[in-house]
């Protein structure tokens, strides 16, 4: 990405020194207009840049939910609320920097608001430095000695630790607490807030600003180039995480051999702070290309544009369009700003097209949300996938697919000229066709984990239970064992157990991760006597068909994503056609207003509520409090997640038909309209391929408040 960006800063130097020397040989120079032509590239590059950068910072975040949960020991229903914290950000300054940013230097207020997401990145990894080392639940750390292979005894070992271990006072605990720092998610959360801060610029300003200075035909294909390079930064992001998490949180300052899990346990936590470092990093160097580029530029082919447009609009909104391109923009005070501010948007909001379509996007986005905010869990939990694989999988298949689909959108629209029409008409099919293949989706799934007490009984009976006593039985009744523990263990019969104590072994060999536990009472139940009675750290994997059906549910999530994000271009065409010129900037600001504020921040809240409810075991903290969820109950799970987002889905697409046959309606009287008028421009109008604005005039706006 920094070569392309460079690339164009060569060619754009190229471009003046090919001017300059033309100038000679030639009686009138071409170089306004190419050196226009190479500062809109510039242009370009830069955003897509800044859109790679922002999604790859947003992707890491995303991917390292899982992580940060763990580090925190926080539910899912918190972590969350830090991932909202985005969208707070972006609620603070949206409608202004929206509409007074329309007014000012666009490019370097961009270029601002990727410094203040950088600082909010680097404060994310804050806590790791402030925080001590991580220390997971365990029961048998204390029994580790490194270099030897001393036998030990994990039940008799664990008389002690009775759920009054786990009830200290309320000042013990709170200066327990307060020791190992448990608030420092607060840094995490106030750095997201910053980034969504200094996000809020990007894209509507940056959309604005191409689509003032280049040409209608030519809108679509640019922000197609966008999207598609911005898709890359969501894919790095993910793959970075699924790196990292293999990577243990506190390398380098403790010893790894003393560490008895591994990444594939619900307790292990990777190396968040460090991708988020990177990211900073990345975000700081798209910042500078911005600082160079002019205020406004000249229209992209405006001698052509003016005699050959494709929008079929009023002769009031082509004359005032044409005023605006062709003299400079005048000196606007503050107060004159402020003063048109509520008028603006009331006249936004007549709009009846542009109100609807805020419906469909908020509702479509809070089932988006809901699934990239937790998808990576629903994989480990549904389907047994490790945290590192699960986010490697959606980052190397899902957002491909995604970015050949913004490509396939935005070139349907140009190879085929489709106009407001035929945009609405691919966006509400492709968002039919995904929607279509999440509902096979919610049939997809594999079966409970078996753990004895809480999946099944330690008989090997299906028995989902809540009920923590349910972990015991006869076979470990002698031992005393803590209920509250999670430190599970695999038995040679394909169960797991909590811990070695309530699997009733007697003693244990090896250490670190290579540690056997022996002669344990409870595995018998499922197996003959004669058989081997052993386990080893870790929980079991799932059974062998559970890989069949998960990547049956791989290739119809990938091709969903695919089908999905077809429809993105065409959807963002018909957004900025059903607006006036004037409120295109204040209209992106709106839009990505309420789609954040109400769409970004509560369905990670409610959704981690929701399947914080699905939890089977709790983990524990040090000071004896609630922490993160160690195993859910997977077809509740599935049930709560999948069956929200597809509620989300219908809704969205319900309201699309609506807006379909709004959008025709309104385009067969414009074209009346303009058929009725000698001096109207070329163009079909009815049929949907012309590229008809059906954004309102001042009259309509007036004598039609539903449009």
């Amino acid at each position: 990405m920094i070569f392309f960006f460079f690339f164009y800063l060569v060619k754009e130097k190229f471009s003046h020194w090919s001017a300059s020397h033309d100038s000679i040989m030639s009686v009138e120079s071409a170089e306004p207009r190419d050196a226009c032509c190479s500062k809109l590239k510039l242009f370009i590059a830069s955003l897509a840049f800044a859109y790679f950068a922002k999604a790859f910072g947003g992707a890491y975040i995303k991917s390292s939910i899982t992580q940060i949960e763990r580090r925190f020991d926080i539910p899912s229903s918190l972590i969350g609320a830090i991932d909202g914290s985005f969208e707070i950000g972006n609620l603070l300054v949206i409608a202004f920097v929206s509409y007074f940013g329309a007014k000012l230097h666009r490019p370097r207020l961009i270029a601002i608001g990727c410094l203040i997401m950088s600082a909010g990145s680097f404060l994310i990894s804050l806590p790791h430095f402030l925080q001590g080392p991580y220390k997971y639940e365990t029961s048998v750390a204390h029994n580790v000695q490194a270099n030897n292979t001393e036998s030990v005894l994990p039940c008799s070992a664990n008389h002690s630790l009775t759920d009054l271990d786990y009830a200290p006072d309320l000042a013990a605990r709170a200066d327990c607490e307060k020791a190992v720092g448990s608030s420092m998610w607060i840094y995490v959360f106030l750095g997201n807030m910053l980034r969504g801060i200094g996000e809020t610029p990007v894209m509507p300003l940056g959309v604005s600003y191409l689509d003032d200075f280049s040409r209608e035909e030519n809108t679509p294909f640019y922000l197609a180039c966008i999207h598609t390079v911005g898709i890359l930064g969501p894919m790095f992001g993910f793959m970075m995480g699924s790196f990292l998490a293999k990577i243990y949180v506190d390398i380098g300052s403790v010893n790894l051999d003393s560490v008895t899990i591994n990444y594939k346990d619900s307790r292990w936590v990777g190396a968040w702070w460090l991708g988020n470092i990177a990211t900073g990093t990345v975000i700081l160097l798209s910042s500078i290309p911005f600082w160079f580029l002019p205020k406004s530029l000249p229209k992209q082919g405006k001698e052509k544009c003016q005699s050959q447009g494709l929008e079929l609009s009023t002769d009031a909104e082509q004359d005032h369009f044409l005023q605006y391109e062709d003299h400079e923009e005048k000196e606007v005070t503050f107060q004159e700003m402020a003063k048109d501010f509520i008028p603006s948007l009331k006249r936004l909001f007549k709009n009846s097209i542009y109100s609807l379509l805020m419906l469909t996007y908020l509702v479509a986005v809070n089932g988006f949300i809901g699934l990239i905010t937790f998808k990576p869990k629903y994989l480990e939990q549904v389907y047994g996938q490790s945290a590192s694989k699960a986010i490697f999988l959606i980052g190397i298949l899902n957002l491909p697919a995604v970015a050949l689909g913004i490509i396939a959108g935005g070139f349907v629209l140009k190879r085929f000229k489709l106009g407001v029409v035929g945009a609405a008409r691919v966006s509400i099919t492709a968002s039919f066709g995904s929607f279509c293949l999440l509902l096979v989706q919610v049939f997809l799934h594999c079966d409970n984990a078996q753990v004895a007490g809480l999946t099944v009984t330690y008989h090997g009976i299906p028995d989902v239970s809540y009920e923590l006593q349910t972990l015991l039985s006869p076979c470990n009744a002698a031992c005393s064992c803590s209920v509250k523990q999670w430190d599970p263990v695999c038995a040679y019969n394909g169960m797991t157990y909590v811990s070695p104590c309530l699997a009733g072994c007697q003693t244990a060999t090896g250490s670190g991760k290579e540690m056997v536990f022996h002669n344990c009472s409870c595995i018998p139940e499922m197996i003959s006597p004669s058989q081997n009675t052993s386990a080893v750290l870790g929980q079991c994997s799932r059974r062998s068909n559970c890989d069949r059906i998960f990547k049956i549910y791989m290739v119809i999530s990938v091709v969903g994503s695919f089908i999905s994000a077809c429809g993105g271009t065409p959807g963002s065409i018909v957004l900025l056609r059903s607006i006036q010129k004037d409120l295109k900037a204040l209209a992106l600001g709106m839009q990505t207003l309420i789609v954040r504020t109400l769409g970004g921040i509560p369905p990670p809240i409610y959704f981690g509520a929701l399947i914080d409810r699905t939890c089977l075991k709790w983990g524990t903290k040090q000071c004896g409090g609630r922490g993160a969820c160690r195993l859910y109950d997977a077809d509740a799970f599935r049930w709560t997640f999948m069956g929200l987002i597809a509620g989300f889905y219908f809704l969205s697409n319900t309201m699309w038909g609506c807006l379909y046959c709004k959008i025709v309606r309104k385009q067969k009287k414009l074209a009346l309209r303009a058929q009725a008028k000698e001096n109207g421009l070329k163009g079909d109008g009815v049929n949907g391929h012309a590229n008809v604005n059906i954004a309102p005039n001042k009259e309509d706006t007036n004598n039609e408040s539903t449009i």
